[in-house]
């Protein structure tokens, strides 16, 4: 499948050889770069323009890696996929990094063709959730929570509810697949990619948090229940449509 063309990425990144590197071969997916040197200067690009990807450093003077994710994923551009660049090694850098909505790591050095290959993955993905296929519906409701797949919009009990763009990836995932039960590694699998196998405790994190924005009480969900001993699963709902 051909991918489209004319995309645009922004690199933020300290270091102007490794950053020109990434520009050049990103060039050869047909995307324009812009760089930023910066942390301050990368959060005001990504605020002020539509990006299709955002290649992030983590060490960076200004605001560094992490606050910039976590700014971009609480902000208007949540959506945008993050590839985060670390030359730390440690693996609680990279749970950071996926914890605060990277969608995908590399640690230095890399191979810049494993960068380019993770990029096509990323936007690949971004083209996939934007068709949705005839077995998954394009809007669900159970119990007071709506889910407008095209939109990315969830509301509960007709309030909306901002999620992160892997947090609203997680609950669709779950809600298009009522009474199935999956476990902490096929999570890691289906919806965060291959690249995070062995972080089943990101997978804690993020549904932690995802029932403190969508559950009444988080103590006793009805959306994401807790299968003891084998993983998670949301209920049979109570009403699915393609829009």
């Amino acid at each position: 499948m051909a991918m489209k063309s004319g995309r645009r990425v922004l690199v933020i990144e300290d270091d102007p050889d490794i950053a020109g590197l990434v520009e050049l071969h990103l060039r050869d997916l047909n995307c324009s770069t812009e760089i930023a040197g910066d942390g301050h200067r990368g959060l005001e690009l990504v605020e002020a323009c539509d990006y299709d990807l955002v290649v992030l450093d983590l060490m960076l003077p200004g605001l560094d890696g992490l606050e910039i994710c976590k700014r971009i994923r609480a902000g208007s551009r949540r959506r945008v996929p993050i590839l985060m660049l670390t030359a730390k090694t440690t693996e609680l850098d990279r749970i950071l990094g996926l914890e605060v909505g990277a969608d995908d790591y590399l640690t230095k050095p890399f191979s810049i063709l494993e960068l380019v290959a993770r990029a096509k993955a990323l936007f690949r993905r971004v083209e996939d959730l934007d068709k949705p296929t005839s077995t998954e519906p394009a809007s669900i409701t159970h119990a007071g929570l709506s889910i407008d797949r095209a939109r990315r919009l969830v509301t509960v009990e007709g309030e909306e509810v901002k999620l992160t763009a892997k947090e609203f990836d997680l609950l669709y995932h779950f809600a298009a697949r009522p009474g199935m039960v999956f476990t902490r590694g096929q999570l890691l699998d289906q919806v965060w990619g291959y690249a995070h196998e062995g972080y089943e405790h990101t997978v804690n994190s993020h549904i932690n948090r995802l029932r403190a924005k969508i559950e009444p009480n988080p103590a006793k969900p009805r959306f994401i229940e807790t299968v003891w001993g084998v993983g998670y699963r949301f209920p049979g709902r109570d009403g699915a449509e393609d829009l």
